[in-house]
């Protein structure tokens, strides 16, 4: 297996950072490849503007169809490249990050911004009276997995179905079902520790057990169900759920998922 691992974290020596360490010594001892994108550490510049696509940059710029054009003519800036071929090189994809203001650190989502560029990511695939992109289950990263790694500084009962912050699955749905599995991707359940800001020394041991195990069953992991947008569970164009595919008493979010 080929694992890419995209680490969101400032500080070396925090809780995310040993748990990235632990992933990679895990997974080499293991058998498997392994590469890293320490964004951090990259100083990974997480603004979109008219520098990423050079001469195939518009004015006004228009984000999607200039990276699209920039995909096309190969002129995409080497740091963006650089990732783009790391996520065609893997077979899964790891995400190490903490959960700050109910979301993933800003220079995290501005990898993703530059890098699922228009082409690469998204923007493929027929529009007829049947199909409505390769997306949502297809696209040009199908055949991939990622997971979520995720600390959260509240605890569990914090996150629950009655919980103030919102479910933990409602809070990642954004970046599970809107970033990860719109371009094919198959996301696997979410690895997170909650409570972190209140982790001790003598917590990590059964952490690191626990995160080990999950790393050693990636490739035996069922994905979360979600459903695929061409295969006949949605109305085209509209894309609305068909009626009567929801399970009794289901809205929001987990219409989209299956079962």
């Amino acid at each position: 297996m080929k694992t890419l691992i995209v680490y969101a974290h400032p500080e070396p020596e925090s809780l995310n950072g040993s748990l990235k360490d632990l992933a990679v010594s895990t997974l080499e001892t293991a058998g498997h490849e392994v590469r890293v994108s320490d964004l951090y550490a990259m100083n990974w510049k997480a603004v979109v503007d008219s520098a990423d696509y050079g001469a195939n940059a518009s004015r006004p710029l228009k984000v999607a169809l200039d990276s699209g054009r920039a995909f096309d003519a190969g002129t995409l800036t080497p740091d963006v490249l650089a990732e783009q071929e790391k996520l065609l090189w893997a077979d899964t994809i790891i995400f190490q990050f903490p959960l700050w203001w109910y979301t993933m650190p800003a220079i995290l989502k501005g990898w993703v911004d530059r890098v699922f560029t228009y082409h690469f990511a998204y923007g493929v695939g027929e529009h007829s009276d049947t199909k409505y992109g390769e997306r949502f289950g297809e696209g040009t990263l199908a055949g991939r997995k990622a997971l979520l790694s995720v600390t959260a500084g509240g605890p569990e009962s914090h996150y629950a179905a009655r919980g103030i912050n919102g479910p933990i699955d409602d809070l990642l749905f954004p970046i599970h079902h809107g970033i990860l599995y719109y371009p094919g991707i198959e996301v696997l359940p979410p690895f997170v520790l909650y409570g972190a800001d209140r982790m001790t020394d003598e917590d990590y041991p059964d952490v690191a057990k626990a995160w080990e195990q999950r790393l050693l069953t990636l490739e035996s992991t069922e994905p979360i169900a979600f459903r695929r947008q061409n295969f006949g569970d949605y109305e085209i164009p509209s894309l609305h759920l068909k009626e009567g595919l929801e399970p009794a008493g289901r809205t929001g979010f987990g219409l989209h998922v299956r079962g």
